[in-house]
């Protein structure tokens, strides 16, 4: 995202949540591709964090560019009318893949 766009992010973010990546592979092609399917199930916005760089949760091209890697600690960010369920499903995707 842009600068602008970051600051508008900052005004409208209603919630966020960290997580240290597990998987060996980081969040590779397979992983990145099952994500974006997970998050293509609600209506919130859902962004990725990472030193610096942001990218849609439902965008693989720019998941696999942030280049992941395990140990690195990633920032998701929800806004919207289902953010909590967004969360609650994003976590255990979270959880249970990466």
């Amino acid at each position: 995202m842009h600068c602008i766009g970051e600051r508008i992010w900052e005004e409208i973010r209603l919630k966020k949540w960290e997580y240290k990546i597990k998987n060996n592979l980081g969040i590779h092609a397979r992983s990145a591709a099952m994500l974006v399917r997970e998050a293509k199930k609600y209506e919130s916005r859902i962004l990725l964090s990472m030193e610096g760089k942001t990218a849609p949760a439902v965008d693989l091209m720019e998941i696999m560019d942030l280049d992941v890697k395990c140990g690195q600690t990633i920032e998701v960010l929800f806004s919207g009318r289902d953010e909590e369920t967004a969360y609650k499903g994003i976590r255990e995707f979270f959880e249970g893949n990466l």
